[in-house]
């Protein structure tokens, strides 16, 4: 028997194409999940692998659709292999019931894993680039220096904290966060 799993990573994304080609494929049930690939937990792909029987195959697209990570792509190859359960992904053309096909999958494997990897990489030269351009990332500060001046002239004249924060546009735990409020 052959069982599809397809996955998504966010609500935008559709699964319908990669549905179209595992029902074109022959699976008799298709599998399908929002979640990140990254993710190791993700209980969908989880009760696929549950469902799977001795002689059934699981089919994904593609191999970043089953998982990122190498190790988590031989663990499921290498459940699959004790429990006599096979693999196969459309668009590498991979079937680990042979051993080309394990051997392609390992080689696959790792390139993702590399790619993750590359990304990660890019990401932190990216961000260290642009600290040395003086840009600092993440949210701009809510409660600036002239804000806390403010604010603390208002709190010193006795006006109630709640109607501080309201004025100077903050929140009232920002407020007790950056002035002493007694």
């Amino acid at each position: 028997m052959k069982i599809g799993y397809c996955r998504v990573s966010t609500n935008e994304q559709t699964v319908q194409s990669q549905m179209d080609a595992l029902e074109k494929e022959g699976c008799e049930r298709i599998f399908t999940e929002i979640a990140s690939g990254s993710r190791s937990d993700r209980p969908v792909l989880q009760e696929a692998v549950d469902f799977l029987r001795a002689e059934d195959t699981l089919v994904v697209v593609r191999l970043d659709r089953a998982a990122r990570s190498l190790s988590h792509l031989l663990n499921l190859l290498n459940d699959f292999d004790q429990r006599g359960i096979g693999f196969h992904s459309l668009s590498e053309n991979i079937d680990t019931s042979s051993a080309g096909g394990r051997l392609v999958f390992n080689i696959f494997g790792s390139i993702a894993e590399f790619e993750k990897d590359l990304i990660r990489e890019r990401t932190r030269a990216g961000l260290a680039a642009a600290r040395k351009r003086g840009r600092v990332g993440g949210r701009p500060k809510t409660m600036t220096d002239d804000k806390r001046d403010a604010a603390l002239k208002l709190l010193e004249a006795g006006t109630a904290a709640k109607d501080v924060a309201t004025a100077i546009g903050v929140s009232l735990p920002m407020l007790y966060r950056h002035c002493p409020v007694n």
